[in-house]
Order: C-alpha cells, then structure tokens, then sequence
C-alpha cells in the first residue's frame, strides 16, 4: 500500500514592509472620479463672480456719493443721476443672484466628487456620510459647521503620503480662511440687505449703499479664497491618484521607494 508524502507546508504570509504604504482599495480606478472639470468650471464661474461684484461695490459708492449729494442739496443732482444709480443697482443684482445659484450648484457637485473621492483615499477620515457634502448646506444652524467639518476632514484623507509612509503634513489654511471670510460675508449681505430695504431717507440710503459696498468686497475676498481651496484641494486629489495609480501597477514601488 503505498503512501503519499505529506507535501511541504504552506509558506507563511510575507510580513508587511516597514513603513510601506497601506494597499490601494480595490477597483481604486473605478470608484475615483476626477474633479478637475468641476474645479476649473468654478474657478471661471468664482472669478466671473468676484468682477461682477467688485463693479456693484462701485455702484454701491456712487450711490452713496449721489445720496450724500442729495441730503445737502436735492437740486444739486440730476434725475437722469438717479435714474442711472437705481438701474445699475437692480441690474447688477440680477447678475450677482444668477452667478451666485451656477457657482453654488457646480460648487456642491464638486464637493460631493471630492467627498467621496477622499472615501476611497481614507475612509477611516469620516464622520459622516457621503450625502452630507450635499445635504449639510441645507440644514438651518448645522450649515454653519457641517461643510467645514466635511471639507477638513476631505482635505486631510486627499494628503498624499511621505516616502517613509505617514501622510505628509499639508497646511489647512486655505480651508480655514475660505470659509471664515465666507460665512462672515453671508451674515454680513444678510444685515445689509435688511438694511436697504428699510432705507427710506436720503441718509439712510447713503449709509446702506456704503454697507453694500463692503459687503461686495468681503464677496470678492470670499470668492478668491474660495478658487485656492477649490484649486488646491483638485491638486492635492490629483496627486493622490497618482499615487494609487503607481501602486496598483508598479508592484512594490511603494517599499522600493523607503
């Protein structure tokens, strides 16, 4: 009778590299979706934004200079004066409200993108779902929070990795500064705009308009900061794909390179 051999024993799983990288996830190439249209669509529609802006904070000061004109003298200015403050005023309105509703839907669309690309780069970063990147801007108070904490915590899970292994200490700065300077010039349009429609007399208007022209350069501020974290954050993604892209079809590069 014969009797087979025991064949060798398996060989025992290869331990990790020191200081490696973590393996991609898997289908990383499937699941990553890249925002750079997006980032470039906003960084146009932002810039367009901010001129559009800059131009109402100059009608804003020639109203008030119109204004301050009439409380001394009404005679002193022309009714054509007048007539030419109130259409610029109600014309750059309109354009300030048609850029501010295309810059928020394209903005929310790569924010969702970039929220759920940093799911596949970290998905140990969050602490809330997906859906909040999209749904945080509609909820009254958390509104004020909630897009700050997804877009703190999408920026630190796009970091891309040191040669050593640990994720690369990248300044959060941008994010900071874009959404403080953000939230103070929504409270501020917020207390301008009730107080233009309370203007009644002369004075008042001529303080309003003066109001309103801060609250357009705050906007201008507000725009700028939000290009270099829109910019930025893209550019960080990108950097990280990269890095999925070489592990997945360099085998080893990732140790290699420590």
């Amino acid at each position: 009778m014969s009797v087979n051999a025991p064949g060798p024993s398996p060989s025992p799983s290869p331990s990790p590299q020191p200081g490696a990288w973590p393996a991609p996830p898997p289908h990383a190439a499937d699941v990553l979706r890249s925002p750079q249209g997006l980032a470039t669509a906003l960084t146009v529609l932002l810039s367009a934004g901010a001129a559009v802006d800059l131009f109402s904070a100059g009608v804003g000061l020639y109203t008030r200079k119109l204004m301050t004109d009439y409380a001394v003298d009404p005679a002193a200015v022309e009714s054509g004066s007048l007539d030419l403050s109130d259409s610029l005023t109600t014309r750059t309105g309109f354009a300030q409200g048609l850029f501010a509703l295309a810059t928020a839907v394209v903005f929310i669309i790569w924010f969702h993108r970039v929220r759920c690309n940093g799911q596949v780069f970290r998905p140990d970063c969050f602490s809330r779902s997906a859906g909040w990147a999209i749904g945080g801007w509609f909820v009254p108070i958390g509104n004020l929070f909630i897009p700050y904490r997804t877009a703190r915590e999408t920026w630190e899970a796009s970091t891309p990795y040191d040669p050593d292994g640990t994720h690369r200490r990248v300044s959060v700065a941008p994010v900071i500064a874009w959404w403080l300077v953000f939230i103070a010039s929504e409270f501020l349009y917020r207390f301008a705009s009730a107080q233009y429609v309370r203007a009644e007399t002369p004075e008042e208007i001529r303080d309003a308009s003066a109001l309103n022209a801060a609250v357009d350069l705050t906007a201008v501020v507000a725009a700028v900061l939000a290009v270099v974290f829109v910019r930025k954050l893209t550019a960080l993604q990108r950097a990280r794909a990269e890095e999925l892209l070489l592990r997945r079809t360099v085998p080893g590069a990732a140790a290699a390179a420590v």
